[in-house]
């Protein structure tokens, strides 16, 4: 089994980079996940079945074997179907901003259904970590080593809306960005078709991740509870959601993940980060310069 958690050293300088320029706002009292509107099936206790949010977009709660060492050990996944469902990166690389929104104000401000981080970013508060395209905007246009590739926007009608690529598996970057108009490289998770690419280590964080499944479906995956990313892992793949490849998105207090449809509001952020914040008290979501977010497809 090829060991990507030699590319953990990369990410903790990536992220302590960053989080010495985020404030942390004290004393506020607003909680970690906003509930509005649910109804009965998201109740502490739902864990096992998936819910019908729209057409396209179901959204699943995976409860640890392994407990965290805080929080309820509760991992949420929204499953989106590609086919009714688009996705799109959003940053101040586009706009000219000087500083990043939390993924709720990125949803407002660009109409976005839901949104996650869209990877790690450098000290420049503004470039991501890795290479990363959409569309005719790049913000990054220098790849890394990192060994996961998420593709979106294809030019043939023919090819998957969405694929995680592994480039260890035959495939280069430049053969990936001649099929599609939109790629992201991120530290790699979980390694086509199912494979736990991280040994086991002591730093834990809350965490933010893009997996696929079987279906070629896309995973939004967040746990505000710490897990090591080899323990994430093995609670996505016997979790039964059929995750085949996934990608390391971000990381304690930065990592979140919102969502908003009909009368479901949803935002959720993390918190712990060995060696950098390790408790469970953060109260509010983050600025982030990047994310990538899904809008309904329009059908041609």
């Amino acid at each position: 089994m090829q060991d990507d958690s030699g590319w953990d050293d990369v990410y903790s300088a990536a992220f302590s980079l960053v989080n010495m320029a985020v404030p942390y706002k004290a004393g506020t009292v607003t909680v970690a996940v906003i509930w509005l509107a649910l109804g009965s099936a998201f109740a502490a206790d739902a864990v096992s079945e998936w819910q019908t949010l729209a057409p396209g977009m179901e959204l699943r709660y995976v409860r640890a074997r392994k407990p965290s060492i805080v929080g309820d050990s509760r991992i949420a996944v929204l499953r989106i179907d590609p086919s009714s469902w688009e996705l799109e990166f959003a940053g101040i690389s586009q706009t000219g901003e000087l500083s990043g929104h939390t993924a709720r104000e990125w949803c407002e401000k660009r109409k976005f259904t839901a949104a996650i981080n869209a990877g790690m970013f450098l000290g420049d508060g503004k470039t991501h970590l890795g290479y990363m395209r959409f569309r005719e905007h790049v913000n990054n246009g220098h790849a890394n080593g990192y060994q996961s590739v998420a593709a979106f926007d294809p030019s043939d009608g023919k090819l998957p809306q969405f694929h995680i690529f592994d480039l260890d598996s035959g495939v280069t970057l430049e053969h990936i960005l001649r099929d599609y108009a939109s790629a992201a490289q991120n530290l790699r998770l979980v390694k086509r078709p199912g494979a736990n690419q991280w040994a086991q280590q002591n730093r834990e964080w809350s965490e933010a991740a893009l997996g696929e499944d079987s279906a070629g479906r896309i995973l939004f995956i967040y746990s505000r509870s710490p897990f090591s990313m080899h323990d994430l892992n093995q609670e996505l793949l016997a979790a039964g959601i059929g995750l085949v490849a996934a990608q390391h998105l971000e990381g304690g207090p930065e990592a979140q993940l919102y969502l908003h449809i009909g009368g479901t509001q949803l935002e959720m952020f993390g918190s712990y980060e060995t060696s950098f914040r390790q408790d469970d008290t953060n109260s509010a979501a983050w600025p982030v310069p990047n994310v990538i977010g899904i809008r309904p497809r329009v059908k041609h």
